[in-house]
């Protein structure tokens, strides 16, 4: 069985395969200070209602945007599971995505294993658009390649500042109002935030396109992919687990290269 982890700046997302089967996902606030101990501890319930235990994992694979959270990620899968995990950035792992950056290792590893699922699943020219703690937009050109994008505030972020940074102003849930126009405190803050980022979304896309000079797919991911995309035309697909898919892909690309190797 195979063990993915995506661990990102609000949330860390445990999922198993069992060949080709998604078994269940598991998500968890992201605590850099947690010690693979406290993973366990919880996940080993977890594993238990769907009758997997640890000594099941043959393999994992890890996307992290959380350096400081790597040590103990990889603690838990030595002890508990008795493999060796690889993270996306290691060097002998194979991705199979040029990135045509002028510093491609900077990139984040959330973004490589988006772009490598969104290729195997849709036509290219194509933009993903990652609504995590970060609103991120990733292009692949027509020939494959990574070339760039855009990072802006997420919209829950933007929402919290907007409190902390106003003592007048409450916290506020991320919806769409009936009319842009808002006639009370709470709906003129869900009326800015959600309407604001679904325009900033529809004129960076233009934007990008434009730059780009052909219509590319738009893809959404993340927490708030299907509540901004009931708001424009302009997304074509949501994929809420892209990137465990890109996960699962990246491992059974480099499954087959060992593979290989061990029969040369």
């Amino acid at each position: 069985m195979l063990l993915t982890i995506d661990c990102g700046n609000t949330n860390i997302v445990f999922a198993v395969y069992d060949g080709d089967r998604c078994l269940n996902t598991w998500r968890c606030q992201t605590q850099a200070t947690r010690t693979a101990d406290e993973y366990a501890s919880w996940l080993i319930p977890l594993f238990s209602d769907c009758n997997i235990d640890f000594k099941d994992i043959t393999s994992a694979l890890i996307s992290s945007v959380v350096p400081n959270a790597n040590i103990n990620l990889r603690r838990l899968c030595e002890k508990y599971c008795d493999v060796q995990a690889k993270f996306i950035k290691d060097s002998d792992v194979k991705i199979e995505l040029e990135i045509d950056l002028p510093n491609p290792e900077t990139l984040g590893a959330d973004r490589i294993v988006n772009a490598v699922a969104a290729k195997a699943k849709y036509q290219m020219p194509f933009i993903i658009i990652d609504f995590g703690t970060a609103t991120t937009f990733d292009i692949v050109n027509d020939k494959g390649a990574y070339i760039g994008g855009a990072i802006a505030p997420g919209v829950n972020l933007s929402a919290e500042a907007l409190h902390n940074a106003a003592a007048a102003l409450p916290k506020i849930t991320v919806q769409a109002t009936r009319s842009v126009i808002a006639n009370t405190t709470i709906t003129a803050m869900q009326s800015g935030l959600y309407w604001g980022y679904v325009s900033m979304i529809e004129g960076m896309v233009q934007r990008m396109a434009d730059e780009m000079g052909q219509k590319p797919i738009i893809i959404a991911t993340g927490g708030l992919a299907r509540i901004i995309a009931e708001g424009t035309k302009i997304i074509d697909h949501v994929e809420d687990g892209l990137t465990l898919e890109g996960l699962k892909i990246i491992h059974d690309l480099n499954l087959a290269q060992d593979t290989l190797l061990s029969v040369a």
